[in-house]
C-alpha cells in the first residue's frame, strides 16, 4: 500500500510543467553549461602533465612521457618542503580560523545591545574585502622595524633592540595565521551566527529557569544546536588545506624565510611560468586536487562511522 501510495504522490513531468517552470531550467541550464565549460572543460589539459608539453606543438603532438613528471616531483627535495610549508600552514589556518569563527560568532551572540553586536560584526568582517596586497602592506608596517609592535615591545622593555620578523623563519607561519584570523573570522562568523539564530529560543528559557548561566547554555544548548554546521563546514575545508594561499606568502616570502614560505602554488608558478615546465606544473597540480578529494573523502567516512553530518 505504501508504495502504491507513493507513486500515486509522484508527479509526471509534462510540457505543460516544463513551460511553468522554463525560467528556472533556463537558469539551471546555464548554470550547468558554465560549469561545463569552465570546470570540466579544462580538466582535458591534465594530459599536459603526461607529455613533454611545448606550445609550439601544442596537446596533440608533444611527447609523451607518461608518469616521469610525477617521478621528478617526488625525487625533488624542493617540493617535499614545499609540501610540508603547504601542509603546515593549511592545517594551522584550518584550525586557528575555523575555531576563532566559531568563538567569535557564540561571544558575539552573546552582546544583547543590538547596535553595539551590529557594529562590532560590521567592523569585523571589512577585512574580508580587503586585498592582500593592502593586508600585506598592513604587515609590513605594523612588523617592520619602527612598526607599532616592536615600538611596545621596546617601551615594555621586551626586547633590548627592533625584531627584523621577516628575517625568521620562527615568526613566517604565526604571521600568516594571524593574517587570516584577522581578515576571515568576521565573514567566517556569519554562517555560525545565522546557524545560532535558527536555535529555538524556548530552550534558553527553559534553561534560565533550570538556573543554568551563560557558559552553560552555550555549552549544552548553544554548541549542540550548530553542531551539523560545524561538520559540513569542517569536512568542506579539509579539502582546502593544500589551499593554504599563494598571495600572502609570495608577498611576505623573501630569501630569508625562502624554506619555509614557498607553497604548491608558489612552486607552481616558478616551475610551470618562470621555467616554462608546463608539465611539472600541471602535475603538481593534479597531485594537490588528488591530495584534496582524498582528504574530503576520509574525512567524510570518518564523520559517517561517528553518526555526524556528512557532505555524501
Amino acid at each position: 500500500m505504501a508504495r502504491t501510495g507513493a507513486k500515486a504522490n509522484e508527479k509526471k513531468i509534462t510540457w505543460k510543467e516544463v513551460k511553468r517552470q522554463k525560467v528556472l531550467l533556463i537558469w539551471s541550464a546555464a548554470i550547468v553549461i558554465y560549469g561545463i565549460i569552465f570546470y570540466y572543460l579544462p580538466l582535458g589539459g591534465w594530459i599536459t602533465a603526461f607529455q613533454n608539453y611545448k606550445p609550439k606543438d601544442g596537446l596533440f603532438h608533444s611527447k609523451f612521457v607518461g608518469l616521469d613528471k610525477f617521478k621528478f616531483l617526488f625525487s625533488d627535495d624542493t617540493f617535499i618542503k614545499v609540501v610540508r610549508n603547504t601542509v603546515a600552514m593549511g592545517v594551522i589556518n584550518l584550525v586557528v580560523t575555523f575555531v576563532m569563527a566559531i568563538v567569535f560568532a557564540i561571544l558575539l551572540n552573546e552582546v544583547k545591545n543590538t547596535f553595539g553586536k551590529k557594529t562590532v560584526q560590521t567592523i569585523s568582517y571589512l577585512p574580508h574585502f580587503l586585498s592582500w596586497i593592502i593586508v600585506t602592506g598592513i604587515l609590513h608596517d605594523v612588523l617592520s622595524g619602527t612598526g607599532i609592535i616592536n615600538e611596545v615591545l621596546m617601551k615594555l622593555s621586551i626586547v633590548d633592540q627592533p625584531i627584523n620578523f621577516f628575517a625568521h623563519t620562527t615568526y613566517f607561519w604565526p604571521i600568516v595565521a594571524f593574517a587570516n584570523v584577522w581578515k576571515e573570522t568576521g565573514w567566517n562568523a556569519i554562517i555560525y551566527l545565522s546557524a545560532i539564530t535558527a536555535i529555538d529560543p524556548s530552550l534558553y528559557e527553559a534553561a534560565s529557569m533550570d538556573g543554568a548561566g551563560r557558559w552553560a547554555k552555550i555549552k549544552h544548548i548553544t554548541l549542540p544546536g550548530i553542531r551539523p554546521t560545524i561538520m559540513i563546514l569542517l569536512l568542506m575545508n579539509v579539502g582546502n588545506v593544500l589551499n593554504a594561499g599563494f598571495e600572502i606568502q609570495y608577498l611576505l616570502g623573501n630569501g630569508l624565510v625562502k624554506s619555509v614560505s614557498e607553497t604548491i602554488d608558489i612552486y607552481v608558478l616558478k616551475w610551470g611560468i618562470s621555467q616554462n615546465d608546463f608539465s611539472l606544473g600541471t602535475a603538481a597540480g593534479i597531485f594537490k586536487s588528488l591530495v584534496s578529494i582524498i582528504l574530503i573523502v576520509i574525512a567524510n567516512q570518518m564523520a559517517k562511522r561517528a553518526g555526524e553530518e556528512r557532505l555524501f
